[in-house]
């Protein structure tokens, strides 16, 4: 039986913001076991102890918009990689995010059930990865990047990539049982146009409600949910009335539609970072004109969307979305939510509502005994000082993963 013993520790339990005074967490065989404060337990024999040395331990962060496999923005240098090559990228990438404190990532279109069992068996560092496959698109959608000069039909897709191509109530039927069948834990539909799809316009809608009706049952006959990639009422609208779980982005929500996502209790994934960081590059993103244009408009209203939400209650949760040499600023999030957030609501949505999102409430996400001993120790109080958070490479004194220190 490993142990892990924490003293000399601040407990930071984001289901109500506190923190405690100095305390003590001890881990068994990957699990929480008990916490508490004033003296620790003794450590006794084969127990490794971690002195916090009066810091603070919180649970290991989660992002639920991650996409490993997209890890350069040259297309023309990624149309040579084979799928290994890729895999070894994306893997490395993964290790890089476990550095930041996440210890939970949510992949929307990419990922594969090979990439997540690398990372479960830890043949390489990495956080715990909940892959959905391939994300759908319809012909034309955001996920349908062929050059308008193209006119070859989409064939087998499989090679590794963010998503595959399905149209109408049939094939979006295959597709679903087809990711499914891959182990995927999730499905991302596509329901209007992107930033980084040149030739869709963001307020476009795709996919007809029956075809988001199939994706949703299919979901839900293997026990598993829906999220969309929409940014625009008409979009998201549509989903939720389908039955979707949740929606990634939602710039251009209004009060409408933050009333249905709290009639049907669902979730919302805004990206804020993604948005910040690609305009910080501007034409050195790769962007083409048409892109930058579309970035401006979903860009300046990130941030009023996400207050909008914030205040009625909706269920937040942490995503980043970034791409390539954008990776680095994945805890970025942090910092432009809480210029209209309470940082115990940011912590809270990468951490206990994430898990409810994910289907493992009580499992990652929280200090309760029972859970997953996926922690961070860092010097200072996030809730003070958010930087704490946002400067690991000052700040994170230890990643302990699986009762692990990594």
């Amino acid at each position: 039986m490993s142990r892990l013993l924490i003293t000399n520790a601040h407990l930071l339990h984001p289901e109500d913001g506190t923190r405690t005074d100095l305390g003590w967490l001890e881990a068994a065989d990957g699990r929480i076991a008990a916490t508490g404060t004033g003296r620790p337990p003794a450590a006794g024999d084969g127990v490794r102890v971690v002195d916090a040395a009066g810091g603070t331990v919180l649970p290991g962060l989660i992002d639920a918009h991650v996409h490993l496999l997209v890890t350069s923005l040259d297309l023309r240098d990624v149309a040579d990689w084979t799928p290994g090559y890729a895999t070894a990228r994306a893997l490395a990438e993964a290790g890089r995010m476990l550095r930041r404190g996440f210890t939970t990532v949510r992949d929307v279109g990419g990922a594969d059930h090979g990439m997540a069992r690398a990372l479960a068996e830890g043949l390489v560092p990495g956080p715990r990865l909940l892959h959905g496959g391939k994300a759908l698109s319809q012909t034309g959608g955001h996920g349908d990047l062929r050059p308008l000069g193209d006119d070859a039909l989409p064939c087998c897709e499989s090679r590794p990539n963010f998503g595959r191509i399905a149209d109408g109530v049939d094939a979006v039927r295959a597709a679903a049982r087809d990711e499914f069948r891959k182990g995927a834990r999730h499905l991302k539909v596509l329901l209007s146009g992107g930033v980084a799809s040149p030739h869709d316009e963001i307020a476009a809608v795709q996919y007809s409600e029956e075809e988001i009706r199939a994706a949703v049952e299919e979901a839900e006959n293997h026990n598993r949910y829906v999220t969309v990639h929409a940014y625009h009422p008409r979009a998201i609208d549509r989903a939720l009335r389908a039955g979707v779980r949740c929606v990634e982005h939602g710039n251009l929500l209004d009060d409408d539609t933050v009333a249905l996502l709290l009639e049907k209790d669902a979730f919302l994934v805004p990206t804020l970072v993604a948005y910040e960081q690609t305009a910080r590059l501007g034409a050195a993103s790769g962007l083409p004109p048409a892109s930058v244009g579309k970035l401006a408009e979903v860009r300046d209203r990130g941030l009023d969307a996400l207050e909008r939400a914030h205040r009625a209650g909706v269920n937040l949760v942490y995503g980043s979305d970034l791409l390539g040499p954008l990776h680095p600023a994945q805890l970025e999030e942090f910092t432009l939510r809480a210029r209209v957030q309470p940082v115990a609501d940011v912590l809270r949505s990468a951490t206990t509502t994430a898990a409810r999102l994910l289907g493992m409430a009580g499992e990652i996400g929280t200090l309760a005994p029972g859970a997953h001993a996926d922690l961070l120790v860092v010097d200072g109080d996030p809730l003070a000082d958010l930087t704490v958070l946002t400067r690991p490479e000052r700040y994170l004194r230890h990643v302990v993963k699986a009762g692990t220190p990594v």
